[in-house]
């Protein structure tokens, strides 16, 4: 959502003393870089409420009035965690005779209770609640935020519980939200569900309070009900990179250096695909839990000898280290990619091989679908179960867009829409039997 917004002219609310905000939320950049802001109302500078992440990666939750706020709930907890969903839930009611229970915070279903600040509102306190209403952006225009957002509810009048927006799953016990919680939303409440690519404001609460959007809004099938795979925001080398797009883009700048995914499998068979933007060198592939532990200062394959595989785009070599020996790069084995190119990318991780593809065309006459055989395949040395594997870039002085399954790469969508055997994801090419889009619910049945 970065320099992007949503935004609606709000009228004469139902309640200034009451209100509920529940939204989904997976962060991408961390930091000064991710500390745009969720939800404003904006009356003016002077009186407004808004929630939003911190430079030090608190939740800071504010009501002001006349430049004061008197209502306020700054988090000790802080939040990094750039693979994860997070469902946050406000509830403001003044008219509670506890001063404690007149602003509340909770994270995934729990009621947060350490605060650095904490100002309670006076009993029967007035906040400004009507002027502009602001999803992603500070409501003069700046601040924006990086991230997804899912599941958007805003009561007007109503003081809600998380119990109303989200259950734990029975199997898992995971918090997952409610796709049509019983909510009575007030006159200026609103739902976004940003289930419709051509209006993503659309409002789904009855009351038709559509919200107009300024910049590029990208829909992505990455829910809190199915977390997909992106860029590792805190990885060992993040700093070294800009991510953008959902982290699923990085630039990294002259040295080489290496980036891995978010989500790690042990056995089963995934796939997912990579553009490069020409310049200079990039490669893309997999590598184990424990090449990564080891804080590489450079490209895959070098120095470290943990299991790490990945094709040069620019020059069609596969870089690899195995458990036995490091600083090794094969022959020329594949094709080289331009930038108008699609790498994809396959591991077997039962039979021990990997594939690449370019444009949808398997390299060295692969066939994903061999098996033991592993036609055209790259083997894998070590023995494949012993680790975790993820996605890997590694890149100097470049940059590159990945497509986890999520149907962009970028800001641009694919022109295909190619979902795997069990119906998951949005990819450009043709995903081979029997693999897989890394995404939560194949890593429960797959993984």
């Amino acid at each position: 959502m970065a320099s992007t917004k949503l935004s609606r002219t709000a009228g004469t609310p139902t309640s200034n003393k009451t209100f509920t905000i529940s939204y989904w939320v997976k962060r991408s950049n961390i930091g000064s870089a991710g500390n745009g802001h969720i939800f404003d109302t904006f009356v003016d500078s002077s009186n407004r409420s808004q929630i939003h992440f911190d430079d030090d990666n608190v939740i800071d939750f504010r009501l002001a009035v006349s430049g004061t706020n008197i209502g306020r709930l700054k988090t000790n907890r802080v939040f990094r965690d750039t693979s994860a969903w997070y469902h946050i839930v406000a509830s403001v009611d003044t008219t509670l005779g506890t001063a404690d229970d007149r602003v509340k915070l909770y994270i995934n279903g729990v009621q947060e209770t350490s605060f650095s600040t904490r100002v309670n509102p006076s009993i029967n306190a007035d906040f400004p609640m009507g002027g502009t209403h602001t999803l992603g952006a500070y409501g003069g225009g700046s601040n924006y935020f990086d991230g997804t957002l899912s599941h958007f509810h805003f009561t007007d009048g109503y003081a809600y519980t998380p119990s109303t927006f989200g259950e734990s799953d029975s199997t898992s016990g995971i918090w997952k939200p409610k796709t049509a919680p019983s909510v009575t939303y007030g006159t200026n409440g609103f739902f976004l569900k940003f289930e419709n690519s051509g209006a993503m404001g659309t409002d789904s609460s009855g009351n038709s309070n559509t919200f107009t959007v300024s910049g590029t809004l990208t829909q992505n099938v990455d829910t809190p009900s199915n977390n997909f795979n992106t860029l590792n925001g805190i990885g060992v080398r993040a700093s070294n990179f800009t991510l953008s797009n959902g982290n699923s883009s990085a630039t990294c700048g002259a040295d080489w250096e290496t980036l891995e995914g978010t989500l790690g499998v042990n056995k089963g068979k995934w796939y997912y695909e990579a553009k490069w933007n020409g310049s200079n060198y990039f490669m893309a592939g997999w590598t184990s839990t424990n090449f990564m532990s080891k804080v590489p200062t450079s490209y895959v394959g070098h120095t470290i000898t943990e299991p790490s595989y990945a094709l040069g785009l620019n020059d069609a070599k596969v870089y690899y280290s195995t458990s036995s020996s490091a600083t090794q790069d094969s022959a020329v084995w594949g094709n080289t990619l331009t930038s108008s190119d699609i790498l994809g990318c396959a591991i077997d991780i039962d039979n021990g091989k990997l594939y690449w593809s370019k444009n949808g065309v398997w390299m060295n006459s692969g066939d994903p679908t061999s098996g033991a055989t592993g036609t055209g395949a790259y083997s894998i040395t070590d023995t494949a179960t012993n680790y975790f594997w993820q996605p890997v870039m590694g890149c100097y002085n470049s940059a590159g867009n990945f497509n986890f399954g999520q149907g962009y790469f970028g800001t641009t969508a694919v022109a295909s829409a190619n979902a795997d055997d069990g119906g998951l994801g949005i990819m450009e090419y043709d995903v081979p039997a029997n693999y897989r889009v890394l995404c939560t619910k194949n890593i429960k049945d797959y993984g």
